[in-house]
């Protein structure tokens, strides 16, 4: 339960009191106090505990997300669901894959709050998608949020909106979730990034068989302030309390919807995400990304999975844990962003080489 904890937590804001900034100011810009940003309107479809999250760079990504009707399952139900679509100014040109950027388990679009924003500057298109059962989507009518529907609600909503090969980007159990949706759905997936992947993880291991009033109470605890807290500790180095309290405030944001618990129960009991004999079948360049630091998923299994996959590089991140797109994002745009242009170079000879041939 505890790295499934560390994953649900460790995605979270900023804003640090101004009397520590004043005695702490070679701390980075990133933490820096700044005040609420103005004239920025939430979805009303957010939880209102919204309003209390500080920092600028996730309010201003909740103010830009959706609900775009995804259709699901044999009977055709429409969900309606949460994702942050590209800027029309990044719209990919046609040598270029769109980013589709998952989050970890239990967590939400706005993990990518610092990077996402890096690859926009970079003129890339990013699309940040919840996964099915986390995030804010609407889930009143609660569907099945075991791995076979949030696989196909994935497909849906590209083969929906996107429509074209992407670069899925995993972090974490989204590592999973990528490396799952790549195998099934290969046409969809151009490259990977995967990044400090939980892909060893036999699922929910004996969690999946425990009764269903104690896996509410499992569950119960991911929501708990004290754990969110404890888990970032465990995933960030030398974070200022008001820092973690932000970032636990926007980790735990999506745990005030009502279906929220039940989502996870089912997810926790259908078994979950067990990849590790797929991870061969991956026939799209991979791009590893690991923290150097990662006190919750050992680099080891970093370089395991880069000599596992049949076509990957890996990079790592210094002074970094668990979740570097959200401790590092100017490192982690610039991979990405070196990652994309190496597919476009390689467009662009093919392109001249039927030029030439002509």
């Amino acid at each position: 339960m505890l790295l499934f904890a560390t994953n649900a937590v460790a995605t979270p804001g900023t804003a640090i009191v101004s009397s520590w900034r004043t005695n702490n100011a070679h701390f980075h810009p990133r933490f820096s106090v700044s005040s609420a940003v103005e004239g920025l309107g939430f979805p009303a479809f957010l939880p209102k505990e919204v309003e209390n999250i500080k920092d600028p760079s996730a309010r201003k990504l909740a103010s830009r997300i959706q609900r775009l009707p995804v259709t699901v399952g044999p009977s055709g139900d429409c969900i309606m669901s949460s994702c942050v679509k590209p800027l029309s100014s990044t719209q990919s040109t046609p040598t270029t894959s769109p980013l589709v950027l998952l989050h970890g388990f239990d967590s939400s679009c706005l993990e990518w709050r610092y990077t996402l924003p890096r690859l926009e500057e970079a003129g890339l298109e990013a699309w940040a998608v919840d996964v099915l059962g986390w995030g804010f989507s609407d889930l009143e009518k609660l569907p099945p949020c075991n791995v076979q529907t949030k696989r196909e609600h994935l497909y849906q909503l590209w083969k929906t909106y996107i429509r074209k090969p992407v670069i899925l980007v995993g972090p974490s159990l989204g590592a999973a979730i990528a490396i799952d949706f790549a195998v099934q759905y290969p046409e969809a997936v151009e490259k990977l990034v995967l990044i400090d992947a939980s892909v060893y993880v036999e699922g929910t291991g004996s969690m999946a068989t425990l009764p269903k009033a104690v896996a509410y109470a499992g569950v119960s605890l991911l929501k708990s302030v004290m754990l969110r807290l404890f888990v970032n500790v465990l995933a960030f180095e030398k974070l200022p309390l008001s820092t973690s309290i932000d970032w636990m405030n926007i980790g735990r944001l999506h745990c005030m919807y009502d279906w929220w618990a039940d989502a996870t129960v089912t997810f926790m009991s259908s078994g979950g995400y067990d990849v590790a004999c797929l991870i061969p079948k991956i026939n799209q360049k991979t791009l590893i990304i690991w923290g150097e630091d990662d006190k919750i998923i050992s680099s080891k299994l970093g370089v395991r999975l880069h000599c596992e996959l049949p076509n990957a590089i890996i990079r790592q991140i210094p002074n970094c844990g668990h979740i570097p797109h959200v401790e590092k994002p100017d490192s982690v745009a610039r991979l990405i962003k070196e990652f994309v242009q190496d597919q476009e170079d390689c467009s662009r000879k093919e392109a001249q080489l039927v030029s030439s041939l002509q």
